[in-house]
């Protein structure tokens, strides 16, 4: 059976229709799910400053039935992140072993990830983020941990049309100097989940202080990196594995590779073309 949407998935879905009071509401049931999981209604009526009444219209809107169930919905997802990876692969090893449920339950999880994603992000925001992409002479990639190999995939995809990508840490380069050699309006693009990366975040922090656009692709509202986003993704990454899922983080970043080469036009299909011959002359592929 495929879970709910996550609270803070829902929260970012609504955002935009609710009222002053109501987001208020939501920014501290985001911002605090241990606290909305574990506490009582009046104690967090009493910390937040909302009225209870306004978190049990919130509950509504989102579409639980009281605001108990939307409570209860928080400690399953607070006990989700809570788990340690050791613990959540013990439990993958005494469940059901059969190859077939394995594969249903990563597979139906994975599409209602791009379900939540094709519903939560705007039009308009990802046309902003793509057109800051657009405008911007350099573009650096940052990921950290588990998102470095789909940073470096989102890089391979941009060098074939783009110029002046790169990808921040590698090769002994730090970003220190990679900054440097950027200007304002120059975009930094940093993806991050849970366990966020301590050096992500600050890499975050100083792109923004220098005036370059950033570009946040994470998987919570409470995520530290938000603070720092010109630009902001919560992508939903809920699994049955032991590890985040990044299946609708590709989803998104290869919609953003295609929004782009639309944009860049003609330029963009010469460049293409002209990797390929080059690919081609190196041998770099196997002959068909």
């Amino acid at each position: 059976m495929v879970r709910l949407a996550p609270i803070e998935d829902r929260i970012t879905a609504r955002y935009t229709e609710l009222s002053s009071k109501l987001r208020e509401a939501a920014d501290f049931v985001a911002d605090n799910p241990v606290d909305v999981a574990t506490r009582s209604l009046r104690s967090i009526a009493n910390t937040s400053g909302v009225s209870p009444a306004t978190f049990s219209r919130l509950a509504r809107v989102l579409g639980y039935e009281d605001y108990e169930g939307m409570r209860e919905a928080g400690r399953a997802t607070v006990g989700q992140r809570l788990i340690p990876f050791a613990e959540r692969a013990e439990a993958l090893h005494k469940g059901d072993q059969d190859a077939a449920h394995f594969l249903q339950r990563q597979s139906a999880t994975c599409v209602q990830n791009i379900a939540y994603l094709e519903h939560s992000v705007t039009p308009e925001r990802l046309q902003d983020a793509v057109d800051a992409l657009f405008v911007a002479k350099k573009v650096l990639l940052i990921g950290a941990l588990g998102s470095a190999g789909i940073v470096d995939y989102f890089a391979y995809q941009a060098q074939y049309f783009a110029r002046d990508w790169s990808v921040a840490g590698r090769s002994g380069a730090s970003i220190a100097a990679s900054f440097a050699n950027m200007a304002p309006n120059d975009a930094v693009v940093v993806l991050t989940k849970t366990p966020y990366s301590e050096q992500t975040v600050r890499a975050l922090r100083l792109a923004h202080a220098n005036g370059f656009k950033t570009i946040v692709m994470t998987d919570s509202r409470s995520s530290p990196a938000l603070e720092f986003a010109d630009h902001f993704f919560v992508v939903p990454t809920e699994t049955p594995n032991f590890f985040s899922s990044y299946t609708a983080t590709l989803v998104l970043i290869e919609t953003m590779m295609s929004m782009l080469i639309a944009k860049v036009g003609p330029e963009a299909e010469d460049r293409i073309r002209a990797t390929e011959e080059q690919t081609r002359r190196l041998g770099e592929n196997w002959p068909a």
